[in-house]
């Protein structure tokens, strides 16, 4: 499907809703007002919701309607400007993108916006001097429909293929983009609300395990409704999942002991 600058279609009832994941410094703002520049028709009123401890940027003035919010640890503190057709939800650069994750889709909910897209930028020169971090941008990436590639300036060619390899492999539905420059070669594809992501964890249709009186886990298919012994459990985003203890069951590394 071909798009240009500035042509997506806008008209929508709910306002929609573009979550941008990824590190402290790898070029969301920047990235976010090209989108916005370039991917939005001019009937467009979009507002920037950026986290209340990122710090001020001469970016911060070419993104529209720029709010700031809050992050307890639990729950997100955020009231979009009135109005917005389109949010920009940018995370928390220095914190844990899952438990923000976990925290965003009941305030979307509350909010009565729409998930068009989930967007992680990826800043690759980061990624290359810090291999323990694919585990982390792996986390961001589950959640994604698309990734950006940015910050690719002295990266080895090598690296970011091995990068891109490793997703590949595991037939990971997300689109992957180059940026150059703080742009991206087509906006109005980036934030076309299609789901591409492979975490289920924003659909509207709750999946759900069926386990026997053994606790083996049966196909949903083979389940009918005389089967009295069969147990029916919400399923849990691998991510999102937590042990006995309460702690997540899948971890990943804290991203500020990265960034100095």
């Amino acid at each position: 499907m071909n798009f240009e600058r500035g042509t997506l279609n806008t008209r929508n009832a709910k306002p929609l809703v573009y979550l941008f994941l990824g590190a402290a410094g790898s070029g969301r703002r920047e990235v976010v007002a090209d989108l916005i520049d370039g991917g939005l028709a001019g009937e467009a009123r979009p507002a920037v919701l950026l986290a209340a401890d990122e710090p001020a940027s001469e970016l911060d003035r070419k993104l529209p309607g720029l709010a700031r919010w809050t992050w307890t640890g639990e729950a997100i503190d955020a009231v979009p400007p009135p109005n917005a057709t389109h949010w920009f939800f940018v995370t928390q650069g220095r914190g844990n993108p899952v438990e923000q994750i976990g925290a965003f889709k009941p305030w979307l909910q509350a909010q009565g916006g729409e998930l068009a897209r989930v967007i992680s930028v990826v800043n690759c020169q980061l990624a290359e001097k810090n291999p323990p971090l694919r585990v982390w941008y792996e986390a961001c990436i589950h959640f994604s429909d698309i990734v950006l590639l940015n910050r690719r300036e002295g990266v080895a060619n090598k690296w970011l293929g091995d990068f891109l390899a490793y997703f590949q492999d595991q037939f990971y539905p997300c689109l992957f983009e180059q940026v150059k420059g703080g742009r991206v070669k087509n906006p109005a594809l980036v934030l076309e609300p299609q789901a591409r992501r492979l975490s289920h964890w924003f659909d509207e249709e709750q999946d759900w395990i069926f386990t026997n009186a053994d606790g083996e886990e049966v196909d949903e298919d083979e389940v009918t409704g005389d089967d009295d012994e069969i147990e029916a459990t919400p399923a849990e985003d691998l991510y999102l999942a937590r042990d006995a203890a309460g702690r997540r069951t899948k971890r990943i590394p804290d991203i500020a002991k990265f960034l100095g």
